[in-house]
């Protein structure tokens, strides 16, 4: 797997398919990024992500079955590697720690 450092979007990626799980396919990546987080975020882009994120270990993809609704094409979906999920473990750690390293005053009356 080459590098395990995650960008920004590449974790929102990341953490989006994993949880569609078996319905991560590129459309509903997309819409559930924007229903999660409000950014408009177009399926060029995501693609992009995707396949580099495929190249570097992140993530697997396979093709579905054709289906009529579809006109006969097939979705590719795809999953969390191995790898994947020990870059969003690392990345959550990493998080964590800076978050814990805030003292709670920085966020008084803030909520």
């Amino acid at each position: 797997m080459k590098g395990t450092n995650l960008g920004e979007f590449e974790e929102v990626v990341l953490l989006t398919i994993a949880s569609l799980m078996d319905e991560a396919y590129s459309v509903n990546i997309v819409d559930e990024i924007s229903k999660v987080t409000g950014r408009k975020t177009k399926l060029g882009v995501v693609h992009a992500v995707l396949k580099r994120m495929e190249d570097k270990g992140l993530i697997t993809s396979e093709l579905g079955e054709p289906t009529k609704e579809r006109g006969g094409r097939r979705k590719r979906f795809f999953q969390v590697s191995h790898g994947g999920k020990i870059a969003l473990l690392k990345s959550k750690e990493q998080r964590d720690k800076l978050w814990n390293l805030i003292p709670d005053v920085v966020f008084q009356g803030v909520r």
